[in-house]
Parts: C-alpha cells; sequence; structure tokens
C-alpha cells in the first residue's frame, strides 16, 4: 500500500497522546520539539518511538542557537543525531536565532542584525548541523517584535543567501511572517513576494494576541489561540504559488480538545489535499 503523502500535521502533546496515537486522518504528521525526546530510554521516548509506528513525525529544534557567537553544543548535537537515527523523521528544522551565550540558556529565541559576519557564523553553524545529521534541515523565519539596527541584509535576502551556501531548506511560518509585520510596519505579502518560496519544505500556522499593554500594535506569537483569518488567507496565497508543502497547526497553551485541534488540521488538509478515492485506504 502507497502511504498517503503528508498534508497537515499538529504538534504532539502529552494531553492528546491517546487520541493522538489512534487517530488516522489521512497525510496526518505530528511534530515535536526533540529536547523533550534526549534521552536513552523512558516512558517519554517509548511514548514517541508508538507515535512513529504509526505516523511521520517531524523534529522541530528550539535550542540550536545556530545564530550564537559559537558552534552548537557538540553534545547536544550528538543527542539530537542519536534521535533523528531513531526516529527517522520527515523533516528536522530549526529557527534563525540565538538562545545561549558563555554557557547559559536562555529561554526565549532571540534576534540578530543580519550582517556578513552574522551570515558567515550561521553558515557554519548550519553545516555543522547538517554535518552532524547526515541530512539537510529547514531553517524558520523568525519573529520580530523591535527595529534592530545593523541590519546588511534584508530576512528573505539573507535566508537565500544560507541556502546558497549550505544546501539547507526554509521553513515558513505564516504566523510568524503576519506578527512581524504588524509589529515593525512592513508589508506581509511584500515579504512572502521576496521570500525563497521554492526551497519551502515545511509551512507552520499558529494563533497570536494582543499585548495586554500596547494592544494590537504589538502582537505576540503566543500559539495560544486559533489561526486568525488574516493568517489562513496569507496561507492560502503561499500555497497558490508553491503547491502542496507538508504544514504543521502549532499550538502549545491554552491546549483545546483534541476535536478542535483536528477541526484546525482539517482546514489546511483540505486547502492541500483534494479528496481523492485512494485516501479511503490511508485511513
Amino acid at each position: 500500500m502507497t502511504p498517503c503523502p503528508l498534508t497537515a500535521g499538529l504538534g504532539l502533546k502529552p494531553q492528546h497522546y491517546d487520541e493522538a496515537l489512534h487517530c488516522s486522518a489521512p497525510g496526518l504528521w505530528w511534530e515535536v520539539h526533540p529536547e523533550n525526546y534526549l534521552a536513552g530510554g523512558g516512558p517519554r521516548l517509548a511514548w514517541l518511538d508508538a507515535i512513529r509506528a504509526h505516523h511521520p513525525v517531524a523534529l522541530h529544534g528550539v535550542s540550536l542557537s545556530l545564530a550564537a557567537d559559537a558552534p552548537p553544543n557538540a553534545a547536544h548535537l550528538a543527542r539530537l543525531a542519536a534521535l533523528a537515527r531513531r526516529m527517522e523523521p520527515a523533516i528536522i528544522s530549526e529557527h534563525l536565532a540565538w538562545s545561549t551565550w558563555r554557557g547559559q540558556y536562555l529561554p526565549d529565541l532571540l534576534p540578530f542584525p543580519r550582517t556578513h559576519a552574522a551570515l558567515h557564523r550561521i553558515a557554519d553553524n548550519i553545516a555543522r548541523t547538517q554535518d552532524a545529521l547526515q541530512r539537510p534541515i529547514a531553517i524558520e523565519n523568525p519573529t520580530h517584535y523591535l527595529h534592530i539596527d545593523g541590519h546588511d541584509w534584508a530576512e528573505t535576502d539573507f535566508l537565500a543567501e544560507l541556502l546558497q551556501r549550505t544546501g539547507c531548506t526554509l521553513l515558513l511560518d505564516v504566523n510568524n511572517v503576519f506578527v512581524s509585520a504588524n509589529n515593525l510596519g512592513f508589508c506581509a505579502q511584500a515579504y512572502l513576494d521576496a521570500f525563497p518560496l521554492h526551497a519551502v519544505t515545511e509551512i507552520h500556522l499558529a494563533g497570536h494576541h494582543a499585548d495586554p499593554v500596547h494592544g494590537n500594535a504589538l502582537l505576540i506569537d503566543s500559539h495560544d489561540a486559533p489561526i486568525a483569518a488574516a493568517v489562513w488567507a496569507l496561507y492560502e496565497q503561499v500555497i497558490a504559488r508553491t503547491g502542496p508543502v507538508p504544514t504543521l497547526i502549532e499550538r502549545d497553551d491554552q491546549l483545546p480538545a483534541f476535536s478542535e485541534l483536528l477541526a484546525e488540521r482539517e482546514q489546511a488538509h483540505s486547502a492541500l489535499a483534494k479528496p481523492l478515492p485512494q485516501e479511503a485506504a490511508c485511513s
């Protein structure tokens, strides 16, 4: 039997483990933060093994700190490579950000000036990561909350240059584009027009909310709400140009019932794949 192609996926949460394990929606896949599974054994890893036996899995890293002023931690990278060998993930991705400083880990994905020096350093860190994993990784466009001076590159050009230097692919987070455009005052559509869409191997969709003090002048990429209509509209414009690309619904807080997540997931699935007769064999 030919497996169904990946369409829309969900972030895998412990609260929904049983429902996730037995869900048979066509094209479904699951994404996890590998940092939660970097162990030699135990119940959490056994849980992921069980999910992987039924569904494709993707690894979405949050701590390689590719934009830091130092290479990725070698021990962490070795553990990530071991997990990747075990899970054979469909996609491995990371953020265009930094989160470590002089051995200290910071609980955020932090911005940086897109300088020539930063480009060289990040390209080297991506290459080190890909050498360890023996495969390309997808780099995610960041969310922005404030203007930073000192850029030598537009973000879309910076990402395109990383592609050329490393052979990586891109993870396009449409909600990040919408939130950043609102916060920094640029046009989301113009950003997407300049984005290297040919290299996108995964798309993220998520919810956001207005800052309690500044209101809609400052949107927060919170992953704790349904996807906004404006983000859905941008997404539909993107896939009209790219064709079907595996798309993840991110929900990390204020988790609703599993059925509500599946309904959002179905909206993305329907946009990506028209119902086909053979889909029944995949369920």
